[in-house]
């Protein structure tokens, strides 16, 4: 449902890159590692009925 609500920790990387300065220089390339991410895990989505397995089963690091 995050991803679809444009929630997700992709999107958000991305609202970061558009908003701090320092980061334009790099922020189209990684944008776009984004971006091909996105549609990966849209394509596991339909393919699978779930979340990739890096998305569902992820936690923050201690």
């Amino acid at each position: 449902m995050t991803v679809l609500n444009d929630l997700d920790r992709f999107h958000l990387a991305g609202d970061v890159v558009d908003r701090v300065p320092r980061l334009q220089g790099v922020g189209g390339h990684f944008k776009q590692l984004l971006r091909n991410k996105l549609v990966e895990h849209k394509q596991y989505i339909h393919e699978h009925g779930d979340d990739m397995p890096e998305i569902r089963d992820w936690t923050w690091p201690y």
